[in-house]
């Protein structure tokens, strides 16, 4: 389960390695149950249903966005490739991963 988790970090790392800005305010979610479900890991998408992970955007993108408190994000930890996820779920890759620092207020773009 380690393995298949970190693989599906490292693919949402990968797959929005394009938009991602590190420190950014804006950010869009991705939700880590449905890409498990997708990439055919159905022993993860359970567990991680109300997972998502924090893609920071270098750009905000077009549509509705919400104003998220910083403190939201509490536990939070940043994987390699920029985006930040729950503690829990880092936890669950066994990996060690350093402390995600939002900014005061975020603001979620919905895609």
């Amino acid at each position: 389960m380690k393995n298949r988790l970190s693989d599906l970090l490292d693919h949402i790392g990968e797959s929005c390695k394009a938009e991602i800005a590190p420190n950014a305010r804006h950010y869009k979610e991705v939700s880590v149950g449905r890409l498990a479900q997708e990439m055919g890991y159905p022993e993860l998408s359970e567990p991680f249903k109300n997972a998502y992970a924090v893609v920071p955007l270098k750009v905000p993108s077009a549509g509705m966005k919400v104003r998220i408190d910083g403190r939201t994000f509490v536990n939070y930890r940043r994987h390699a490739s920029g985006i930040a996820i729950p503690g829990y779920v880092a936890r669950a890759t066994g990996r060690r991963y350093e402390n995600f620092i939002p900014n005061d207020s975020m603001i979620l773009n919905y895609c």
